[in-house]
């Protein structure tokens, strides 16, 4: 009797300390991290358009000159396979008619157009599905592919640099992305390479230290378009190329 009791004693003790190890290495219930805000950018407003030029150098003569004048002007190619020029975001229609009326009136420009805001790339993803922007502004980087660094926004003999045209292209499609490579880096949602989506922006660091000081645009299959440097047009780049793999900083999404 009295070992049969030992027995169940012992039992009862082994009960209790496997239900305690087991409580103890039981995995505590965390809730999942929170991803990161999407940073959505601000839509452009009216624009003016001017010009239609079939000589990107007529264009870049009328960019530069607005530059003068204290407006960023940027020229594009123009699907239509003329170079014009758009410059201003005004917060109405009115304000844009304004300011375009007092330059044609000093004879600044000639005729012009105004672009609004329900005319833009941004403004028709919803009919048109969420690829069609990314695929938009891609369309829209290519027709920059060989065209000459040469803008000004910043400085007349700077020219078009990596930062600008990445800034322009998305301006064309709508949204206003910060003027600096480190201000766009900044404002954008962190991605990982494997997960880069067209028209994503692609960072490098081509000074010394990590601080980032070059952008592309994104177009699918490891590849980019930028703006290479001063005395060189823009043109498409491989993620696998070394000398960008050992400069690689981030990437950043802006779009859905």
């Amino acid at each position: 009797m009295k070992h049969e009791w030992k027995w169940r004693h012992v039992l009862f003790l082994s009960l209790i300390l496997a239900a305690a190890a087991c409580r103890s290495i039981a995995p505590i219930s965390r809730p999942p991290e929170p991803r990161p805000p999407k940073r959505e950018l601000r839509r452009m407003g009216y624009t003016i358009q001017v010009g239609a030029f079939s000589k990107v150098d007529n264009a870049i003569k009328l960019t530069k000159s607005l530059n003068k004048k204290g407006l960023n002007a940027y020229y594009f190619a123009h699907p239509s396979g003329l170079y014009k020029v758009r410059f201003g975001d005004f917060s109405s229609r009115e304000a844009a008619q304004m300011k375009a009326q007092r330059l044609a009136a000093t004879g600044i420009i000639d005729e012009y157009y105004i672009v609004s805001p329900e005319e833009y790339s941004v403004a028709k993803r919803r009919e048109h599905g969420k690829q069609y922007l990314r695929n938009e502004i891609v369309a829209t980087a290519k027709r920059f592919l060989g065209m000459p660094y040469a803008w000004g926004a910043s400085s007349p003999h700077k020219g078009f640099d990596c930062s600008g045209l990445t800034m322009v292209v998305y301006q064309l499609n709508g949204l206003s992305l910060p003027r600096s490579s480190r201000e766009q880096y900044k404002t954008g949602t962190s991605i990982k390479k494997s997960r880069l989506l067209k028209g994503d922006l692609v960072f490098f660091s081509t000074s010394r230290g990590r601080k980032v000081s070059h952008v592309g645009i994104y177009i699918g299959n490891n590849k980019f378009i930028h703006a290479p440097g001063y005395n060189k047009h823009i043109r498409t780049e491989s993620l696998s190329n070394p000398y960008f793999i050992r400069r690689y900083v981030g990437a950043r999404t802006y779009l859905e």
